[in-house]
């Protein structure tokens, strides 16, 4: 069975879900809707726009500062490369951050369709019957085996 909040997989005997809590006696309809509110990527552009142009700012003068002091070209293009790639990279991690924040924001808590609350899901069917396994191959041949004679002498003390 699955909880109709979440989807987590649950038993049977369980009254509430073991992950987020919920009521598993309540039908679905009687759980609270949580509206989602709109999401505003004002600040998330500002962010990246600032960290875009820092960045530029701070590589692209350092760079400056190189040249005038007459460091050799190749080392400079070197520096610029991993400088923008670094950047490059920074602004791609905060861009993917936002975007995860805003589609978990986005999310509501309804329940996928393909899942059926607890209390509507059929109970599980049976397996098949088990076949019966092998007998050993060493089970109660100790009691088929005929007794051995042995001489008086062999046998030891009685």
């Amino acid at each position: 069975m699955y909880c109709p909040t979440c989807g987590n997989e649950i038993t049977v005997e369980l009254k509430y879900c073991n992950r987020c809590g919920a009521n598993l006696a309540l039908p679905p309809s009687s759980l609270p809707v949580v509206a989602s509110e709109p999401v505003s990527l004002t600040v998330p552009t500002i962010v990246i726009g600032l960290t875009i142009t820092g960045g530029l700012g701070i590589i692209f003068s350092a760079i400056a500062r190189l040249a005038e002091m007459h460091v050799h070209p190749a080392a400079l293009t070197w520096m610029l490369l991993f400088g923008m790639a670094t950047l490059f990279g920074c602004s791609a991690m905060l861009i993917r951050f936002w975007s995860k924040m805003v589609g978990v924001q986005r999310q509501t808590s309804t329940p996928q369709q393909n899942i059926k609350p607890a209390f509507e899901r059929a109970t599980p069917q049976k397996l098949p019957p088990r076949f019966e396994s092998v007998p050993s191959v060493t089970e109660h041949t100790t009691r088929a085996f005929s007794p051995v004679y042995r001489e008086p002498s062999e046998r030891g003390p009685q």
